[in-house]
């Protein structure tokens, strides 16, 4: 009883986290990925997409588009419908609409070593090869939305190919930003004139990020509480992971989730190792 009472009142007072536990409506559409993949980059294009005269920012980012993992359950039934909703869920059934933004894991790993130095959930020297290997066997905070391959698997298993879901690569995106969100549009009924795209494409640029990210840190829920040396908006590239993850991490990686990497388009350098060398 005293745990319900408890549910109830963090409801009344909005400090509750919907996850998810909180009402799908028919006409959601859901982003949807591993952290680290991409999403807020996505959140920007998709809600300049859908918004072309509002200065979208991380101010109100969370009220275009809100994330559950930080939103309460009385802020996402208060979101105009329909609705917009970033999350990263594993599989859940109820989602009508998903845009679903899968990453190289082994660019996901870099990138989520030093998110989680940024809100000191590991410390500074915390050892690069311990933390893959935390990454792979599913030992990282956000082990409740499962590993990466769990997590990508979930949705790609049971969605690909069907109607109401959309495939993004985070490489795609980064290759032909222009294509990749026309894909996008079309999937939200937008119509994709080159001005809309163009638009939201500059206002969604990493340097411009950056610079809401510096004038908004202390504003934004993602980034007020914690550490300002290292920053939210990174590097903004794919393949970095070929300079500055040791092979033997990356290697932890391919024999871990080869099959779902190579489903996705991923090329394993296993793969270009003669048998009898590794």
């Amino acid at each position: 009883m005293i745990y319900g009472l408890k549910v109830i009142w963090s409801y009344v007072l909005g400090t509750d986290r919907a996850g998810r536990n909180f009402a799908v409506y028919p006409d959601d559409t859901f982003v949807v990925s591993y952290p680290r993949s991409g999403n807020t980059w996505t959140r920007f294009l998709i809600g300049n997409l859908v918004h072309p005269d509002t200065d979208v920012t991380f101010t109100n980012i969370e009220t275009l588009i809100p994330d559950t993992s930080s939103q309460s359950n009385r802020a996402l039934k208060r979101t105009p419908r329909p609705r917009i909703i970033k999350t990263h869920e594993y599989f859940d059934h109820r989602y009508p609409k998903t845009i679903y933004i899968v990453r190289d894991p082994r660019d996901v790993a870099l990138s989520y070593y030093d998110f989680q130095r940024k809100y000191r959930q590991i410390e500074d020297g915390y050892p690069l090869k311990q933390y893959v290997d935390d990454f792979v066997h599913g030992r990282l905070i956000s082990r409740d939305w499962g590993t990466w391959a769990e997590n990508v698997a979930s949705w790609i298993s049971t969605r690909a190919n069907q109607q109401g879901f959309l495939l993004l690569r985070y490489e795609d995106m980064m290759h032909d930003t222009v294509k990749e969100l026309a894909r996008v549009a079309d999937f939200l009924g937008i119509e994709p004139t080159p001005d809309r795209l163009r638009q939201a494409i500059e206002r969604s640029s990493a340097d411009r990020m950056r610079a809401l990210e510096k004038a908004e840190e202390n504003q934004w829920v993602a980034t007020r509480k914690h550490r300002k040396d290292i920053p939210f908006v990174r590097v903004a590239k794919s393949g970095g992971w070929r300079q500055s993850l040791p092979e033997s991490c990356a290697q932890k990686i391919e024999d871990a989730w080869g099959d779902v990497m190579m489903k996705v388009g991923y090329e394993l350098i296993s793969a270009r190792v003669p048998q009898g060398v590794r």
